[in-house]
């Protein structure tokens, strides 16, 4: 069971993944990407265990960082 205490452990693992596609979609390199990452409403919310948006893959949470880096808005998806 994730909770608040222990939801670092899981953002260590979904983390280097949304760098790595940010890396790649922006041609950043992993500091920048990191710096956008940990800067972001994304990363603010994914922060918070009861926003269970560490459910989502490391892939959908690129796709949300790049939507508000693209538009300043995030569609939060329905099912959190």
């Amino acid at each position: 069971m994730v909770t608040q205490e222990n939801l670092f452990s899981v953002l260590a693992f979904v983390t280097p993944g949304i760098i790595g596609h940010l890396m790649e979609w922006r041609g950043l390199d992993e500091e920048q990407a990191a710096r956008l990452l940990y800067e972001s409403e994304v990363y603010a919310r994914l922060e918070e265990e009861e926003t269970k948006l560490w459910h989502l893959s490391p892939l959908a949470l690129a796709d949300l960082l790049q939507q508000e880096l693209d538009t300043g808005t995030i569609d939060w998806p329905e099912e959190l």
